[in-house]
């Protein structure tokens, strides 16, 4: 694979020296414990709820098998980007191999594309599950989800293979300095020194089909939804049908309205600083708040955890009902 990525870099440029996040010396190390703390708060969040998803039977759900896919996603998206801003707080600005940029830039294009997927496919749960009660156990049975699921895993793979081929292919001849704190699309793009009309229009493509394409299906499930909650006669079952749905529509919103405004754009963006804080908020912040968003809230998720964390008491609470 390595071999296969460098046969583009004609140029000679061995490696791109990344500026990371600028903060100044004082504040540094402040920042970087902030950080930090937030991504080993994000791997633990996202591991308990994958714990709990595949060990309580309760939560053998569809609506919790997506949220275990994406919280496994989140656990490996946030490891693509926050090691290499932690070394740039750390060290300031570094050098990285041509090689490990592209490889980093690929496992964040094929995770990101398979966040979108996955979160159009959970608001395609939701659909079935206000809009088509009596349908749900046939719509969602466990063989469609596992292949939604592996659609979206192998889906975003695929896109995220030739993109990354199309910016390999391309030349780079100076400078080097990637104003920015992980490889992404735009700074690459910007460094080139050859004709990238075919990498930006494969990005246009992408961006359009991936990012418009999956918030248009879940704009269409929220809004029948919408419909049909209305339509319910009842205060309290309008408000438990919107009490499901309302985490993922707060994280719909927030990672698209971020994600849409960076990469909707077909022309080479320059890496300024809004660029690097809005790439903060959907590395880092969004992976660190959705397993708060989706089981604030959520009865059955602290029912499972209640029980995980004292197993004891859950079994003599049975053992007393059944008596009973």
């Amino acid at each position: 694979m390595e071999r296969a990525l460098s046969l583009g870099n004609v140029s000679g440029v061995q490696e791109f020296i990344l500026l990371g996040l600028s903060a100044r010396p004082g504040v540094r190390v402040a920042v970087f414990a902030v950080f930090l703390t937030l991504y080993l708060l994000t791997l633990l969040e996202n591991a308990l709820i994958v714990f709990l998803v595949c060990s309580r039977t309760e939560l053998h759900k569809p609506m919790y098998f997506f949220l275990g896919n994406l919280s496994c996603l989140e656990m490996c998206y946030v490891s693509v980007t926050m090691p290499s801003l932690l070394a740039g707080l750390w060290t300031g600005p570094y050098h990285v191999p041509f090689t490990a940029c592209l490889i980093q830039l690929f496992l964040f294009i094929s995770l990101i594309g398979t966040k979108c997927t996955l979160l159009a496919s959970m608001a395609c749960d939701r659909y079935v599950a206000i809009c088509r009660p009596l349908h749900y156990p046939l719509l969602m049975r466990p063989q469609v989800c596992w292949g939604l699921a592996g659609t979206s895993w192998l889906g975003g793979l695929l896109v995220s293979a030739v993109k990354t081929a199309c910016i390999a292919s391309l030349s780079y001849c100076g400078p080097n300095v990637v104003n920015h704190f992980f490889c992404d699309v735009s700074p690459l793009l910007n460094l080139s020194c050859t004709h990238v009309a075919l990498p930006e229009l494969v990005d246009f493509l992408s961006a359009i089909g991936i990012f418009c394409g999956t918030l248009l299906v879940s704009l269409a499930s929220y809004s029948a939804i919408g419909l049909t909650v209305l339509r319910m006669p009842s205060a309290a079952a309008r408000r438990k049908a919107f009490s499901t749905c309302a985490s993922h529509l707060v994280v719909v919103g927030i990672f698209y309205s971020v994600v849409l405004f960076m990469y909707s754009c077909p022309s080479r963006m320059e890496s300024t600083d809004l660029h690097k804080v809005l790439s903060v908020v959907y590395t880092v912040v969004t992976p660190a708040c959705s397993p708060v968003v989706y089981c604030l809230r959520n009865k059955e998720v602290h029912a499972a955890l209640r029980r995980a964390l004292h197993p004891r008491k859950s079994s003599s609470a049975i053992t007393d009902i059944s008596r009973s």
